[in-house]
Order: structure tokens, then C-alpha cells, then sequence
């Protein structure tokens, strides 16, 4: 075979692979993730089951008649660590009015051994969950931490708040809508 007879057999390859590549592709999940819409206010949150730190199970559904805080964040993010003394303390003062924060850690892009000492050295009190297998950083479509949903007592997404730090007053007026 001649140089340009092993070209032209090389592009055919190419060719014949890139082919296959495309008509063999399952499309069907990221058809079904761009089919579905990021949650947004006035819609109702995605649910989902997921496990504490401490190995307890908690359903998001299971929470209607609360106002709920569902706030995705990583050991590592310098904004989540920036919002978490006001959300402690704002949970503090909220918890028995029926508000609940569920901290979604994205596990599978944070040491979950790093974890534990972030609990401790914040003093964090309120559900820790762990999204290991980033399942339901998919049905909220996070792109960025911390994202926070804020979800009334009827499970209706009141406020969305992507990125942060959030501050104390804002917190403090999105739970008091939320608890409405």
C-alpha cells in the first residue's frame, strides 16, 4: 500500500468510528435533563430521599406543612462557609415555627471526611445530606455553589438565590415569606 492509499484508509476510520460514535450514543439522559426545566419560583421543588451525615434518611415530600431552605454547598466553597453562622442562627430562631434547613453537600465534588470538622467548627445543628451520587444536583440543575431553594409550607419554590454569601437579612426575609 502507498502513502496516500494508508491516508485515505486512515480517514476512512475516522470516518467509520466518528459514525458509529454518533449513532450508537444514548441520548436519552441528557435529552430527559434538557427537556426538564431548572426549578424556579412558583413551581413546585423536585423531591428526593437522600442520607444525613449521621446515616438518617429524610424525603423533601415528607416535609410539606414546613417551610423548607434547601441549600446546595461543599466544604471547600468560601461563600458557603461565609453563609453558614447566619443560617445556624436563623435556623435557631425559626425551627420552631416550622422551618427546616436541608444542606445538600454535592459529596461527589467535596472530601466527605472534610465534612465532619465543618460541622463542628460552624456548630451546625441543622440536616446535613449528602448527595453522593449528585443525583439531585441533576434535578436542580446546580451550576454553581452555594444555590439555595427556599420552598413554602405547600412545597411551591419561593425564591431562588444562586450564588452567595447570603446575608443574614435576606435569609431572614425569604424565611419569613417562605413561612407565610
Amino acid at each position: 500500500m502507498n502513502r496516500s492509499q494508508r491516508i485515505t484508509l486512515y480517514i476512512l476510520v475516522l470516518i467509520a468510528s466518528a459514525a458509529w460514535i454518533v449513532l450508537s450514543a444514548d441520548g436519552s439522559a441528557s435529552d430527559a435533563i434538557a427537556d426538564t426545566p431548572a426549578p424556579q419560583v412558583g413551581f413546585a421543588a423536585p423531591d428526593f430521599t437522600l442520607e444525613t451525615s449521621s446515616g438518617e434518611t429524610v424525603t423533601l415530600s415528607e416535609l410539606q406543612g414546613n417551610a423548607v431552605l434547601v441549600n446546595h454547598w461543599a466544604t471547600w466553597c468560601p461563600p458557603c462557609r461565609a453563609e453558614m453562622p447566619a443560617m445556624q442562627k436563623l435556623y435557631d430562631e425559626y425551627k420552631d415555627q416550622g422551618f427546616v434547613i436541608l444542606a445538600v453537600n454535592s459529596t461527589v465534588q467535596d472530601n466527605p471526611m472534610d465534612i465532619p470538622p465543618f460541622l463542628e467548627e460552624y456548630g451546625l445543628t441543622f440536616p446535613i445530606l449528602l448527595d453522593q451520587t449528585g443525583e439531585v444536583a441533576r434535578a436542580y440543575q446546580i451550576r454553581s455553589l452555594p444555590s439555595s431553594y427556599f420552598i413554602n409550607r405547600l412545597g411551591i419554590i419561593t425564591e431562588v438565590v444562586i450564588g452567595g454569601p447570603m446575608s443574614e437579612a435576606l435569609l431572614r426575609t425569604r424565611i419569613e415569606e417562605a413561612l407565610k
